[in-house]
């Protein structure tokens, strides 16, 4: 009976350890994450507070003038970039499963959430829309932070939600932006370089997530050049902002999809169906918004 009941309770604590590393849940420290939110908020509110002149800047190639406007606007814009990508690195230190290198990959969605905020909120003119804005920057960055720390561990009970609420983010930072540039008449100097980062970034961390982290950078070279190459067509055409944006969504997405689904070993007739679909399902919404 003694044995029995000893047997009885090492097989109890061997089912709750089972079930323990089954259900692994992990959080980020609180005050870490708050106080990097309160940084690269802090970064935005300095746009609105500091005023200075813009500084053109001209650069001569092949016998022409590139010329650039310069501001504190767009140095803050890039100085919140870098502030979410060391700050989700110091986040990611604190998780047990963490290995060393394996930060680098986790910047790349938080630095796009970082500079597309910011770049949407200079667009905005003061008032009640900018602070709506402001506050739905921080929650967005939040989550974010939230979502990288929870795929570090793919046995997290979260890890699948969380995948794909970062591809979703990740394409819907890139029609952010798409429309954000396209409606503050951005020369298309600018335009296209931006969207090619942004679509090679996009497309480079979905396919990291998607295909059991690896690394796929011909795939996103490629995506990104079709993005742009369309970008640059695309903006000499008479499209409101949102058409724009989702003209350069949907073959972006598309492509994205398409390559994780060959990569997996997808025949290629198969592969082809769905991103298709959603390409007609996008191109389709863009038509009926205009």
């Amino acid at each position: 009976m003694g044995t029995g009941i000893f047997q009885g309770l090492a097989g109890g604590a061997e089912a709750g350890t089972i079930q323990a590393m089954a259900e692994k849940r992990y959080l980020p420290d609180s005050s870490r994450v708050s106080v990097l939110t309160a940084m690269i908020l802090l970064t935005y509110a300095l746009t609105r507070v500091i005023s200075a002149p813009i500084y053109p800047l001209r650069i001569p190639l092949a016998g022409l003038t590139l010329e650039f406007n310069l501001n504190l606007n767009t140095a803050f814009a890039i100085l919140a970039a870098g502030l979410a990508a060391a700050g989700v690195d110091w986040l990611l230190r604190g998780h047990p499963s963490i290995r060393p290198g394996e930060t680098v990959e986790h910047w790349l969605i938080p630095m796009l959430t970082a500079m597309v905020t910011g770049i949407a909120l200079y667009a905005m003119p003061t008032g009640p829309v900018w602070w709506l804005g402001f506050g739905l920057g921080g929650l967005l960055l939040v989550a974010v932070f939230l979502a990288e720390y929870v795929v570090v561990d793919p046995g997290d009970t979260r890890y699948t939600a969380a995948t794909v609420a970062l591809t979703v983010l990740a394409f819907t930072l890139y029609l952010i932006l798409a429309v954000a540039l396209r409606a503050g008449g951005t020369r298309p100097l600018l335009v296209i370089p931006a969207l090619f980062i942004a679509g090679g970034l996009t497309a480079l961390r979905t396919l990291h997530l998607r295909l059991n982290e690896r690394w796929e950078f011909a795939w996103a070279i490629g995506i990104a050049l079709v993005g742009a190459q369309l970008a640059a067509g695309l903006f000499f055409w008479p499209l409101a902002p949102i058409r724009f944006g989702l003209g350069l969504l949907g073959p972006v997405y598309a492509l994205t999809g398409m390559a994780v689904s060959l990569e997996e070993g997808t025949p290629v007739r198969r592969a082809v169906i769905e991103p298709a679909v959603m390409l007609g399902v996008i191109w389709g919404l863009a038509i009926w918004l205009g």
